[in-house]
């Protein structure tokens, strides 16, 4: 009998009401973006967006909490979106803008320590990475290009078209993913970034520009993985992009062991 599909959570980017809108902008939303959905799907697995339990609905939900999600999923993967909010690691916003949501920050860290407590693979992408990072303790820059002396352009008018170069050393867990490859060009669209390091995390890669970190691991059992960049923007087979079927798949191995 063949085994029965992964089932990947994908946490849920959240839209809230807009004043004085009406219709949808005046709902609260929870969405995810297809490209990341559908590239968590590449393989033979089920994707089951997460949404998050607030108390401000309508309708009565039951007694399901973050904490059951693990019992019935696989694994978890943290999407990409809003700022990480500062106060998440002791600051407050140098700027209006960069205030972050702190509704998603504190349902994204449950749900992370759900995970995490249970066992299960966790994979964030760009926005997840961060949140990884602060959830263990470690503090974000609230914007390269004013915070980081001599840093290379990490955003750009071309969004998901714009590249730039990263690397690792021997000793990264990319080095055994990537025979005889020491970096490669990734689509990396972010102004915040990690500073100081959460609790167990150890650097995997770094923009190879400006020394800005662009990928963590949790060191020990438990599999944690954050990227900084969009894998499910790189197109299958882009010569000039670096191949993350190698991350997905190692992803998805770290959520069968624990799973069998």
């Amino acid at each position: 009998m063949s085994r029965r599909p992964l089932r990947i959570g994908l946490s849920a980017r959240i839209y809230h009401p807009q004043a004085g809108a009406k219709g949808l902008q005046s709902k609260s939303l929870q969405y995810l973006e297809q490209s990341v959905a559908h590239w968590v799907m590449s393989r033979d697995v089920m994707v089951f967006m997460i949404p998050s339990v607030s108390g401000d609905g309508i309708v009565h939900r039951s007694s399901i909490r973050l904490s059951d999600y693990p019992e019935y999923l696989d694994g978890l993967v943290l999407q990409g979106g809003a700022d990480i909010s500062p106060q998440c690691y002791g600051e407050e916003p140098l700027h209006p803008d960069w205030a972050g949501d702190r509704v998603r920050d504190a349902y994204e860290m449950e749900l992370l320590h759900e995970f995490m407590e249970s066992g299960k693979a966790v994979l964030g992408i760009c926005r997840g990475a961060q949140l990884i990072n602060v959830a263990l303790g470690g503090t974000l820059h609230q914007d390269i290009a004013t915070q980081v002396p001599g840093a290379a352009a990490h955003v750009h008018d071309d969004y998901d078209r714009y590249s730039h170069s990263i690397g690792w050393d021997e000793k990264s867990g990319f080095a055994r993913l990537y025979p005889g490859l020491s970096g490669g060009r990734v689509v990396s669209i972010h102004h915040q970034a990690i500073k100081t390091l959460g609790k167990g995390l150890r650097v995997e890669a770094a923009s190879a520009d400006d020394g800005v970190v662009e990928a963590v691991r949790l060191e020990g059992r438990n599999y944690v993985l954050g990227v900084q960049w969009h894998p499910e923007f790189h197109p299958p087979g882009a010569a000039d992009l670096l191949d993350c079927t190698p991350i997905l798949d190692e992803f998805l191995a770290a959520v069968r062991g624990r799973r069998w």
